[in-house]
């Protein structure tokens, strides 16, 4: 099993889509979602994308 993470400081609809568009079309597939939260806001100031997908490291 390979994982992939990918790391973004802008945490909008439009750039999580792009980041699980680009990663799936290359073979990965959405193993979760994690957030880092701010302390003076209610958003997320980067998220974490995992993916998994079969194969060798």
């Amino acid at each position: 099993m390979q994982y992939k993470v990918v790391e973004t400081n802008t945490v909008t609809e439009e750039e999580l889509e792009r980041v699980l568009n680009e990663w799936t079309e290359k073979g990965w597939h959405l193993d979760g979602i994690q957030f880092a939260m701010r302390e003076s806001s209610k958003r997320p100031g980067m998220a974490f994308v995992i993916f998994t997908r079969e194969g060798e490291a």
